[in-house]
Order: C-alpha cells, then structure tokens, then sequence
C-alpha cells in the first residue's frame, strides 16, 4: 500500500475529497447559522437559510467536479491497460 502511494500508482486526493467536503459543509451551515441569527430580523434569517442551501449545493458540485477527474484517470488506466494485454 504505501509503495502505491509513494510511487503514485494510487491516487490519494479522492480519499480526502469525502473528508473535505464535510468539512466544507459544516463551515457552510455554521456561517449560514450565524448569518440567521446575526440580529438582521427576517433578511438575515432569510440570508442565512440562502447561504446553506447554496453553499451545500456548490460545495457538492466542486467536490463531485474533482472526484470525476480522478474517475476520468482511473478509466484511462483501466483502457491503457486493456491495450497492453492484446
């Protein structure tokens, strides 16, 4: 396993993406909650409940962005190697 990764023969990046993107998630509702509770009345509530909703939607998108490249990559390989072996 750890020759894989120092050789980088398998990628890392879409093992972390997954942790990332909680992370990411979690900021996004806490700054979204700060913003409905900030004292702004029915604006900031409004606000804030916009911030989650979008912040979620995008941050899933990024994440699922980045998670096709490595898709992309492993079929690459999968095709590469397909043509090795005939």
């Amino acid at each position: 396993m750890l020759r894989s990764i120092f050789f980088f023969d398998a990628m890392l990046t879409p093992k972390i993406i997954t942790f990332v993107y909680w992370i990411i998630l979690f900021f996004v509702v806490i700054s979204g909650l700060g913003t409905m509770f900030s004292g702004m009345g029915l604006h900031g509530f409004l606000m804030g409940l916009v911030i989650i909703v979008i912040g979620g939607v995008f941050s899933r998108i990024w994440c699922e962005l980045l998670i096709v490249l490595f898709k992309i990559n492993d079929n690459l390989k999968k095709v590469v190697d397909k043509d090795n072996q005939v």
